[in-house]
């Protein structure tokens, strides 16, 4: 007898869990963004030039060098900045620098940012600046989004597609 009542209570026990991951399945009802609201998400990963560019090695610091260890070129690890603006409808929204990453300053820069912003069509100019050597703005662009109801706009940097990405 005692064996069929604890399959009665192990029976209720998986029951009553089934219920609760029932009930907080659907409730509460989960909005990510508010009606009527949109969403703008400025996110990258980059390198930033070198600061320094690659020079020969000279002799005195080639015979320092143990022979596995010998190249042609010396490179300085370290790299520049990342910079980038946002301006949605003529007001700046995002002026950020990112360093970069690492313990020699060679790693990526990494930026990510959400904006709710009100559906509809807004003017998005991007600035992006990767050499902090370089005078003025590396890469812009400017362009007239129409943004529905809980969309998400991508703002991206990718070389191998030409530049800023809007997606």
């Amino acid at each position: 007898m005692p064996r069929v009542f604890d399959w009665a209570g192990q029976a209720l026990l998986y029951g009553c869990f089934a219920v609760a991951l029932g009930v907080f399945s659907r409730w509460p009802a989960y909005h990510p963004l508010p009606s009527g609201m949109a969403q703008i998400k400025v996110s990258f990963m980059h390198h930033g030039a070198r600061l320094a560019d690659c020079r020969p090695y000279t002799a005195e610091e080639l015979a320092k060098l143990a022979p596995n260890m010998r190249k042609d070129m010396k490179c300085e690890r370290e790299r520049s900045p990342v910079s980038i603006e946002v301006d949605l409808d003529g007001q700046r929204v995002i002026s950020h620098v990112s360093a970069s990453s690492g313990l020699s300053r060679d790693g990526v820069s990494t930026l990510y940012r959400r904006l709710d912003v009100p559906a509809g069509e807004h003017r998005i100019s991007v600035r992006f600046k990767d050499d902090q050597s370089a005078r003025g703005v590396v890469q812009q662009r400017e362009a007239v989004v129409s943004l529905a109801p809980a969309q998400v706009l991508v703002i991206d940097y990718n070389a191998d597609r030409g530049g800023i990405v809007l997606q």
